[in-house]
């Protein structure tokens, strides 16, 4: 992975084969594949440890909190911490080897998309919601927009430079933002003047 990683930077995603990324890490192709069966799995993990915490946040929410609050929450801890300083470089170089890649930006996509429906399988589960109801899947999208809205601000942030408590404060403030949308409503938010 770290042969990978830094080939991904120095030349992008697309750029980059994995027979090279073989020779680099000083092993056989066949081996690279045996651990990532496509060449994705060297920037995305199949299964991203974000989805069972956030999973986790949501069944273990004391009584009275809604869904929205508790992921909502979660998402706004994970996205600010993204702020340190060892995050920061780790961020700023996925962030242009995402960016440079189009296939990397539909399997990003396609992962967000299984969390989602990982996350609004979950909500109709527990409010025993009709199939095919509107709630829970409009629930994940919210929650998980927020998500990916403030991973593209962090990205924004750190490839413009801000790292370290600037960003770990821009990110607090922009997700507190978001959750109170997500909590208390979008009725007042836009309204035309």
């Amino acid at each position: 992975m770290d042969a990978a990683a830094e080939l991904f930077a120095e030349r992008g995603f697309d750029a980059v084969s994995v027979v090279e990324i073989a020779q680099r890490a000083g092993v056989v192709e066949k081996t690279v594949f045996n651990h990532f069966p496509v060449k994705e799995g060297l920037v995305f993990e199949a299964d991203p440890p974000v989805r069972a915490a956030l999973l986790d946040a949501v069944r273990r929410r004391p009584a009275g909190e809604s869904v929205s609050a508790a992921a909502g929450s979660f998402v706004v801890a994970a996205m600010s911490g993204l702020g340190s300083a060892e995050a920061a470089s780790g961020v700023a170089e996925m962030a242009a080897v995402i960016r440079g890649s189009r296939t990397l930006q539909v399997r990003e996509r396609e992962i967000l998309g299984e969390l989602t429906q990982a996350l609004a399988e979950l909500i109709a589960e527990e409010t025993s919601a009709a199939p095919g109801a509107l709630e829970p899947w409009l629930t994940a999208h919210a929650v998980l927009g927020l998500y990916a809205g403030l991973l593209e601000l962090a990205r924004d942030r750190v490839l413009a430079g801000v790292t370290g408590p600037a960003l770990t404060a821009e990110l607090l403030a922009a997700g507190e933002r978001g959750l109170a949308l997500l909590q208390f409503g979008l009725a007042g938010y836009a309204k035309r003047r």
